[in-house]
C-alpha cells in the first residue's frame, strides 16, 4: 500500500535560463553567505595540451591518454542511433569529463545530428526546471506540436505560461519525452547534461522519467557527474563510465605538450602532486613555468582541488583593481545572470578582461567571457573578502529587477543579519515556486526566509511552512532538520504539531514503522490533550503504519485515541478511514454500506477517491474498489512522493478482479519509483504483488526471485503485511511446481504457532490455499483446527470473499460425505464472481470431487467453466490441472494456448487494448506515459505474436481473450 512519485520546485515566469553571451558554460555561485564550492571540468582548458586531440584511424579525434574512455563513450553514442542509451560519466574535478562530453557533442554535430545540452549550476539548483529550460531553450518553438495537455503543463513548468493549479509533474515528463521522440524522428538525438550534480531536482526528475521511458527511441543521454555525488534517479540501473587518473606515461606525455615542459625535480614534484589529474598537471606546470616557487609544493599535502584553487587565486595578485572587481562580479553570477554582469562592468570590456585572460583565468570568444575552469571561478569568489562579495551580489540584485526570484537570492547572499524585506522577497519566491509545483524550491526559499526574518515567531511559522512543503520532496533528512529548527524557535503547540505530523507522515513510507507509529502516536496524544484538529490527521497516518506493521497493540492505541474524537461531519471521513484501515473486519466493517454514497460525494477529489478505493478493497468490495481506483487515477495529479494514492492496494484489487496485466503494471511503476527513491517498504510491497501474479501465470522462478527480494527489503516484524504477501507468493510458486510440502510451509507461516494470524488482513486470504496444500500432505486435522479458529475470529459478518474462502477450505478438509454442502456454500453468492481466479479454483475443486464420486455429468460444466477462466487469465499451472480433470471426465480439452495476450508484457497488453479501441499512438502514449514512437515499436513487435498484420485486425484478435479493459490511467 505504498506509492511514490515526485513533483518538485519552481521559478518565476520571466526567468531566462538559457545559454548567454557571457558564459558558454553556466558557472555558479552559492548565492548564500558562504560562497561557492562547485567543482567541474571544462571543455576547453586554454592553450594547453589537456584538451588536445590526436587522430585515431577508427575513432577520429581522441583525448590524450583517454583512448579507451573515448572509444567507450562513442560506442554508446553510436548505439543510441538505433535505440536508446543512457550513460553516466563520472570522475573527480579536473579529470576531463567535460572534455569527453564536448568531444561527443562535436562528433555528433559533425555527423549532422541534433544535440541538446545543459550544464548544472549550483546557484540554479533552487530554481525549479532551470536545467530543463536550459536544455530545451533551442527547441522551445517545437512545443507547439505537443498535445494540448502536455504543452500546457510543460509551458507552465518552464515559466512560459501561468496556470491556476500547479502543472502535473507526470505530464511535464511526458511532454519532454514526446518532444525528445519528435526531435529524434528525422535523425538520432544526443542529450548531454554536464555537472548533473547541480541540476535542480525538478529537472532531474524529468530527465529520470524520460530516461526510464525512452525504450526504442534513437536517443543517447549522457550525464556527467562528479565522483561520489548523489544523482537521484540515476544512481541505480544505468551503466557508468568512470574517468580515473591518467597513467604515468600519459601524464608525462601531457607535461611534454606544455609550452614550458617542467624537468628534473620540478617535474617529479608536479607528477606526485597532480596524482594523474590532467587539470592539476597543466596548472602546476603553468605555475612552475611562470616562476611561482616550486609550483604549489610549499602548501603541504593539500587535496588536488584545494591546491588548484590556490594556484588560480595567486593569479589575482597582480591584476588591476577594475579587473578583479569584474572577475568577482562574474564569479557571483550564473548562466542567466551573466548578461546583467556584463552590463555592470566598470570599464570597456577589452580593458577589463585582457589582464585576466593573460593570467589564464578567463577565456574570450565569440560567445563572450567565461572562466577557464569553475575552480578558477571558485578561487576568485573565495579570495574576496565578504564585504566585496556582498557588494557584487547587491550590484547584481540592482541589475535583475525584472527577475524577482534571482534578485531575491542575490539579496539573500548579500545579507547576514535579519532583514524583513529580503525575507518577504523569499516568501514571495516560495509562493511562485509552489504555484508551479516547485516544492523543493519553495521549501528552500522558506527556510532561507526564516533565517532572515527578524521575529522569532515568524521564523518558526516559516519553518513550519517549509516542513510541510519539504515533505513533498520525499527528503526525510531535510524534513527532520527543518522540524528540529521549528522546535528550537517556538513552544507553540500548533506549529510543533504541524512540523512533527509532517515528519511522521513522511516516515510512514520508510521501513521503520515502529518509530513512525511512536511519533504519530505521540502527536495524536498531544493533539487529544490540546483538542487539536491534527488528532485525526495523525491517527489516519498511524492507521497506515498499523496496516503495514500488523501490530495489534497499535490498533488498541488508535482506538483509544479515536474514542476521544467527538463525532462531527467534518471529521467523519477521516474517522471512517482510520477505523477501516486499522480494523477492517471489526469496527471498520460497518463502513461498507456507506461506501457508494461516500464515493459519489467525493466527486472529482482524486485523493478522497483513492482513499475510499483503499477502504473498498480492504472490505472486499473489490469491483467497487477497482472502479474507484480507475476513476481516481483518471483524475490524479502527481503530488509528490508521499503514498497519497497507496497504489499497491490498487494492484491487489486488480489482481483479485482478474486484471493481472494491470496489477503487474502497477507493481512495475511502484518498483521503479520506490527503488530509485530508496523506499524499501514500497518496493517490497510491489515485488510481492508482482511475485503473486507471476506465480499464478506459471513463472515460479521469477516469482521466487521477486518474493525473496521483497522479504530481503523489510524487517518481517516491522512490515508483516509484506511478509505474509511474499510468503503467499512463494507458496503459490510452489503449488505451480507441484511442491506441496513447501507450499504448506509457506501458507502456514501466515499464522503463529498458536494459530493466530500474523497479519490481521492478509493472513486470512491464504486459508483456502492452506487447506488445499494440507489435504495433499495429510495435515487435515491441524489445518481444520486453524481454519475454524480463523473463522471464529473473523466473526459472523464475513464478507462474501472471506465466506467463500472459508467454505472452500472446509469443503477440502471435510470428510467426503460432508464436503458438498460447503462447496455449494462457497459458490452460492453471486458476488463471488468479483474474484474470478478464486471462483475458478472452487469450481475446479468441486468438479474434481464430483468426478471422483462418479458424478461425471455434474462435474463437466464446473471443470469447463474453470478451464475457461484459467485460460482467460493465463494461469498455466491451473490450466493444465483443469485439462487433466476434464480428460479424466471423458472430455479431451484442446491444448490451445492461454489467452492470446498473456504472452505479452503488461505494458504491451495495455497498448494493444487501447489500440484496439481506436486510439492513436500519440493518444496511447499520453495515457500510458510513453512516447508515440515507443508505442509504435511495441505494436510492431506485437503484431506477429497475435498473428495479425494490420491495426484494423486488433479488435478481432482480442475478442473473448480477456475481460473488458477498465478505463486507462
Amino acid at each position: 500500500m505504498s506509492n511514490g512519485e515526485s513533483a518538485r520546485a519552481g521559478r518565476s515566469p520571466a526567468t531566462d535560463l538559457g545559454p548567454t553571451a557571457v558564459s558558454r558554460e553556466p558557472e555558479t555561485s552559492d548565492l548564500g553567505p558562504t560562497a561557492l564550492d562547485r567543482e567541474t571540468e571544462t571543455a576547453d582548458l586554454g592553450p594547453t595540451a589537456l584538451g588536445r586531440e590526436t587522430e585515431s584511424a577508427d575513432l577520429g579525434p581522441t583525448m590524450l591518454g583517454r583512448e579507451i574512455e573515448t572509444a567507450e563513450l562513442m560506442r554508446r553514442v553510436a548505439a543510441g542511433r538505433t535505440r536508446s542509451a543512457v550513460l553516466v560519466v563520472e570522475g573527480e574535478p579536473g579529470v576531463g569529463k567535460s572534455t569527453l562530453l564536448d568531444l561527443a557533442v562535436r562528433r555528433t554535430r559533425g555527423a549532422g545530428h541534433r544535440v541538446l545540452r545543459a550544464v548544472g549550476s549550483e546557484s540554479e539548483q533552487h530554481l525549479a526546471f532551470a536545467g530543463l529550460h536550459q536544455l530545451l531553450r533551442p527547441v522551445l518553438g517545437d512545443l507547439d506540436g505537443l498535445p494540448v495537455r502536455q504543452r500546457s503543463s510543460l509551458r507552465a513548468a518552464l515559466g512560459l505560461a501561468d496556470r491556476a493549479a500547479p502543472p502535473d509533474a507526470l505530464l511535464v515528463g511526458l511532454a519532454v519525452l514526446t518532444l525528445v521522440s519528435d526531435l529524434a524522428e528525422p535523425a538520432p538525438l544526443l542529450v548531454v547534461v554536464d555537472d548533473a550534480q547541480w541540476i535542480d531536482p525538478a529537472s532531474l526528475d524529468v530527465l529520470s522519467f524520460v530516461a526510464r521511458r525512452m525504450d526504442s527511441e534513437p536517443v543517447t543521454l549522457l550525464m556527467g557527474v562528479r565522483a561520489a555525488a548523489a544523482l537521484p534517479g540515476f544512481d541505480k540501473g544505468y551503466e557508468r563510465l568512470a574517468i580515473g587518473p591518467l597513467s604515468g606515461d600519459a601524464a608525462n606525455r601531457l607535461l611534454d605538450e606544455q609550452p614550458g615542459p617542467p624537468t628534473g625535480r620540478a617535474r617529479a614534484r608536479i607528477l606526485q602532486e597532480a596524482a594523474g589529474n590532467p587539470l592539476a598537471l597543466v596548472e602546476l606546470a603553468r605555475a612552475a613555468a611562470s616562476g611561482q616557487p616550486e609550483g604549489a609544493g610549499r602548501e603541504g599535502p593539500l587535496p588536488v582541488t584545494d591546491r588548484l584553487e590556490g594556484i588560480f587565486a595567486r593569479h589575482l595578485r597582480h591584476l588591476p583593481d577594475t579587473t578583479r572587481r569584474a572577475l568577482l562580479l562574474l564569479a557571483a553570477t550564473d548562466a542567466a545572470d551573466a548578461p546583467a554582469a556584463a552590463r555592470g562592468l566598470p570599464e570597456p570590456p577589452d580593458t577589463v578582461w585582457a589582464p585576466a585572460e593573460r593570467a589564464g583565468l578567463v577565456r574570450r570568444d565569440s560567445g563572450g567571457v567565461s572562466f577557464r575552469h569553475p575552480l578558477a571561478r571558485s578561487a576568485v569568489y573565495h579570495a574576496a573578502p565578504f564585504e566585496e562579495r556582498r557588494r557584487a551580489h547587491l550590484a547584481l540584485a540592482r541589475l535583475l529587477v525584472e527577475e524577482p526570484d534571482r534578485r531575491a537570492w542575490h539579496l539573500a547572499a548579500a545579507t547576514v543579519r535579519p532583514d524583513a524585506q529580503v525575507s518577504v522577497a523569499l516568501v514571495e519566491t516560495a509562493g511562485r515556486a509552489r504555484r508551479r509545483g516547485g516544492h523543493a524550491a519553495a521549501a528552500a526559499a522558506l527556510e532561507r526566509a526564516a533565517q532572515l526574518s527578524p521575529r522569532r515567531a515568524d521564523q518558526a511559522r516559516l519553518l513550519a511552512d517549509a516542513v510541510g512543503t519539504a515533505v513533498l520532496t520525499g527528503q526525510l533528512g531535510w524534513v527532520e532538520h527543518l522540524a528540529a529548527e521549528v522546535r528550537k524557535r517556538t513552544d507553540d503547540p500548533a506549529l510543533l504539531s504541524r512540523a512533527a505530523l509532517a515528519t511522521g507522515q513522511l516516515m510512514t513510507v520508510g521501513a521503520h514503522h515502529t518509530a513512525a507509529f511512536a511519533l504519530l502516536s505521540r502527536i495524536a496524544g498531544e493533539a487529544a490533550d490540546a483538542r487539536s484538529p491534527h488528532l485525526l490527521d495523525a491517527l489516519a497516518a498511524a492507521a497506515v503504519v498499523r496496516y503495514y506493521s500488523g501490530e495489534e497493540s497499535q490498533r488498541q492505541r488508535i482506538e483509544a485515541l479515536l474514542s476521544q474524537v467527538p463525532d462531527s461531519p467534518a471529521g467523519g471521513a477521516l474517522r471512517a478511514w482510520t477505523l477501516a484501515v486499522s480494523d477492517p473486519t471489526g469496527a471498520g466493517a460497518s463502513l461498507a454500506p456507506a461506501l457508494p454514497r461516500l464515493i459519489t460525494a467525493a466527486g472529482d477529489d482524486a485523493g478522497s477517491l483513492t482513499a475510499l478505493a483503499v477502504v473498498a478493497w480492504l472490505l472486499d468490495r473489490t469491483t467497487l474498489a477497482a472502479a474507484t481506483f480507475d476513476e481516481a487515477f483518471g483524475r490524479w495529479q502527481a503530488l509528490g512522493p508521499l503514498p497519497a494514492g497507496l497504489a499497491c492496494a490498487a494492484g491487489w484489487a486488480y489482481l483479485e478482479q482478474g486484471r493481472w496485466a494491470e496489477a503487474r503494471t502497477v507493481a512495475a511503476e511502484i518498483t521503479e519509483v520506490a527503488s530509485q527513491a530508496g523506499l524499501a517498504h514500497a518496493e517490497a510491497c510491489a515485488r510481492a504483488l508482482d511475485a503473486t501474479v507471476l506465480a499464478l501465470l506459471g513463472d515460479p522462478a521469477e516469482a521466487r526471485r521477486n518474493a525473496e527480494r521483497a522479504l530481503a527489503l523489510v524487517d518481517p516484524l516491522e512490515s508483516r503485511s509484506v511478509a505474509v504477501f511474499a510468503h503467499r507468493a512463494l507458496g503459490l510458486a510452489a503449488v505451480a511446481e507441484g511442491d506441496y510440502d513447501t507450499a504448506y510451509a509457506r501458507f502456514r507461516s501466515a499464522f503463529t504457532e498458536d494459530g493466530d494470524p500474523v497479519h490481521y488482513h492478509v493472513s486470512h486470504t491464504v486459508l483456502a490455499e492452506l487447506a488445499a496444500a494440507a489435504v495433499r500432505r495429510d495435515r487435515r486435522e491441524s489445518a481444520a483446527v486453524l481454519l475454524e479458529r480463523s473463522a471464529r475470529r473473523l466473526g459472523t459478518g464475513l464478507s462474501a470473499r472471506a465466506s467463500s474462502l472459508v467454505e472452500r477450505g472446509r469443503a477440502l478438509l471435510a470428510e467426503p460425505e460432508h464436503a458438498e454442502r460447503h462447496f455449494r456454500a462457497a459458490l452460492a453468492d453471486e458476488a463471488g464472481e468479483q474474484w474470478p481466479f478464486e471462483r475458478a479454483q472452487t469450481r475446479l475443486d468441486y468438479g474434481e470431487w464430483l468426478r471422483r464420486r462418479r458424478r461425471i455429468a455434474e462435474a463437466r460444466p464446473l471443470l469447463t467453466e474453470a478451464l475457461d477462466t484459467f485460460r482467460r487469465l493465463g494461469a498455466r499451472p491451473w490450466i493444465e490441472r483443469a485439462q487433466a480433470e476434464l480428460r479424466a471426465a471423458g472430455i479431451e480439452a484442446n491444448s490451445a494456448a492461454p489467452g492470446t495476450l498473456t504472452r505479452l508484457t503488461p505494458q504491451q497488453q495495455q497498448i494493444v487494448r487501447l489500440a484496439a479501441r481506436g486510439l492513436t499512438n500519440r493518444e496511447i502514449g499520453e495515457k500510458l506515459f510513453l512516447s508515440p514512437r515507443t508505442v509504435g515499436s511495441h505494436l510492431y513487435r506485437v503484431f506477429p505474436k497475435l498473428g495479425i498484420t494490420t491495426r484494423a485486425q486488433l479488435r478481432d484478435a482480442l475478442d473473448n481473450t480477456l475481460p473488458n479493459p477498465a478505463p486507462a490511467r
